[in-house]
């Protein structure tokens, strides 16, 4: 098989060149044939059109015995080297199943899912938030494996970035908010946790599982896993269709009752899932403004504003 036959979509090569610049430029050169080497070295046949999201390739495959899977390729990063160490952990419970790795190049092999099929596709809102918090309780109720990203350090360098970052801001009610959530996050941070984190737990990232496959109806994908306490992992699905918390006319209410929701079903203090939270908002916060932003971005800074006024 030549590698013309792996193509690469543009849209990850735009994503590419945007977010990694020549780093990035090389890596997709080289994606083509790169995806040739494993699919020698697993014995596999492409099954389909591949995937992609802003980072990661995924090419639909047929193992040697006809088995469904997927062929996932992406940079190793600080972001993306504990998954495979993740999803050994999980072991198919909540999440998509490990079958091959290469710690290399960071390329995988995983259970095909019906990636037709998210959590965004379920219409009732609490219905889709609620199936998902129920697969965050399964992933956290794992401890982290040793070698991970810690919270602690990713909590600790957030509020450093957040002091230098905080001056780029041009409203001064927006400064004092940023100010409470670092305030919050310095008191939970003594105690960061030591459960296995998804971090990037929002609805397209709860895949279906096939009819007939015997595996729980719905399973999380793409991880980037860390260190800590779960209530950091709550921010994504508090975020997700933002729309239908405003067509509620009811902003406050909406987002306390995902959070009520989600901390009941994960099984969490809430005092402690809200420093959490407001961390995780601080460091959003502070993404935008290195990126040039000059205002809070809007839907983290509204989740923060019904958050602290329970505090």
């Amino acid at each position: 098989m030549t590698p013309d036959r792996v193509r690469v979509p543009d849209s990850l090569a735009a994503s590419h060149r945007t977010y990694f610049g020549a780093a990035g430029r090389t890596w997709i050169s080289a994606l083509p044939a790169l995806a040739e080497v494993f699919l020698d070295r697993w014995d596999l046949r492409p099954d389909g059109a591949p995937r992609n999201g802003a980072v990661a390739l995924v090419l639909p495959v047929l193992r040697e015995d006809g088995t469904p899977a997927v062929l996932k390729l992406q940079p190793v990063d600080e972001e993306t080297r504990g998954e495979p160490a993740a999803l050994r952990e999980w072991a198919g419970q909540g999440a998509v199943t490990l079958l091959e790795a290469d710690a290399a190049t960071g390329t995988m092999l995983l259970e095909r899912l019906d990636a037709s099929r998210s959590l965004d596709d379920v219409d009732d809102d609490l219905a889709a938030l609620e199936i998902l918090a129920q697969v965050l309780a399964r992933l956290v109720a794992v401890p982290a494996p040793a070698g991970l990203r810690r919270l602690a350090d990713v909590g600790a360098a957030v509020l450093d970035r957040a002091a230098s970052a905080r001056g780029q801001l041009a409203d001064p009610v927006e400064r004092r908010l940023l100010d409470a959530c670092a305030g919050a996050l310095r008191e939970v941070l003594v105690e960061p946790g030591d459960r296995l984190l998804h971090w990037d737990l929002h609805y397209e990232n709860v895949l279906a599982s096939p009819p007939g496959s015997g595996r729980d109806p719905w399973l999380a994908i793409d991880a980037k896993p860390l260190a800590g306490d779960p209530g950091f992992d709550l921010l994504p699905a508090l975020w997700n269709r933002w729309d239908e918390v405003e067509r509620s006319g009811d902003t406050p209410r909406s987002v306390r009752r995902r959070f009520d929701l989600m901390t009941e079903v994960v099984g969490l203090a809430r005092e402690r899932a809200t420093g959490w939270t407001l961390g995780r908002v601080l460091q959003t916060a502070t993404w935008s403004i290195e990126e040039g932003a000059t205002r809070l971005p809007a839907v983290p800074a509204a989740i923060a504003r019904v958050l602290l006024r329970r505090r």
